[in-house]
């Protein structure tokens, strides 16, 4: 069993600041570095991380082999990325302010150009028990749950950044729906979160719901059952990648336990408190890929 996903991969410029930049404001960082980032490469990074055998599919610039070489260290299977001429690596302008919150500016490049070939090469190599995992930074979403829905694959789609474009995709062809409380309000056109709950189960009621509710916990949504688990409470440095690091660790656990009772309360429910003390671990550290836990790391927090 392996995670397929069609990912993001970023430059992240990180910068230190006082506050967010208001308009017309130049400001001062109080510090900068460059690191791997964005959705696909966080989410798969943690994959890797919490055990789960993980292919990536994505595209970058034919100069940038070295923030590649990152995921490739960390045993995340990357022959199906290639390397382009035409674009820019995707990047991201990230401000950190003293809290610990984040703003960011995305700029897609190489991360638009995935194709039909490269979709159909890949799942026409899936085991029908693999998993695709997609997020929102990448083009062809459309074109690919259609392909691994027709081959009957499972697939889990976490739909940010949030476009209007997503009410238009095929839902309901989704295994598993990763939405934070922004998302599913947005998504479902509701003002609180109990009715996008509910409206996202209504709508969608073979697929599973995964809801981030950050320091309030996560729910887990399945045929009319809700799993309910809290986080874990620490100081944050630096929440980038906190979102990615659940998902990855969460799919990943996911995947290792499905081969025993997916349907199973205590084994969901261990992942998911697996993935929330990653999470809460992610936010201690500064940066992106920099900051995803080891399973050992996460295995010696779960144990205090």
């Amino acid at each position: 069993m392996a995670v397929i996903n069609f990912g993001s991969i970023n430059i992240d410029h990180v910068y230190s600041v006082e506050h967010f930049v208001a308009p017309g404001e130049t400001l001062s960082s109080s510090a900068y570095k460059s690191v791997l980032g964005g959705k696909g490469a966080n989410q798969s990074i943690a994959c890797a991380k919490a055990g789960a055998n993980i292919k990536h599919v994505g595209n970058i610039h034919a100069n940038d082999h070295a923030f590649l070489n990152q995921m490739q260290d960390v045993n995340v299977d990357c022959n199906w990325v290639c390397k382009i001429d035409s674009l820019a690596t995707g990047h991201a302008i990230i401000q950190v302010n003293n809290e610990g919150e984040n703003a960011i500016v995305l700029y897609a490049g190489a991360n638009h150009c995935i194709n039909k070939t490269q979709i159909d090469d890949v799942l026409s190599n899936a085991d029908k028990t693999d998993w695709v995992l997609l997020q929102n930074e990448t083009n062809a979403i459309a074109e690919i749950i259609e392909s691994a829905s027709a081959q009957g694959l499972n697939i889990a789609f976490n739909p940010a950044p949030m476009t209007k474009e997503v009410s238009t995709l095929e839902l309901e062809k989704v295994s598993l729906l990763i939405v934070n409380e922004i998302e599913a309000m947005q998504l479902t056109s509701t003002d609180t979160i109990h009715e996008a709950s509910a409206e996202l189960t209504k709508q969608y009621p073979k697929t599973k719901i995964l809801l981030t509710l950050g320091k309030n916990g996560v729910h887990f949504m399945q045929d009319g059952n809700t799993i309910k688990v809290d986080s874990y409470k620490v100081k944050a440095l630096d929440t980038t990648a906190a979102g990615d690091t659940f998902i990855g660790y969460f799919l990943a656990q996911y995947c290792i336990l499905n081969k025993q009772d997916a349907n199973n309360e205590v084994i969901v429910t261990q992942a998911l408190k697996t993935a929330c003390a990653a999470a809460a671990l992610c936010v201690t550290k500064a940066g992106a890929a920099p900051s995803i836990p080891t399973q050992q790391e996460v295995a010696k927090f779960l144990s205090i």
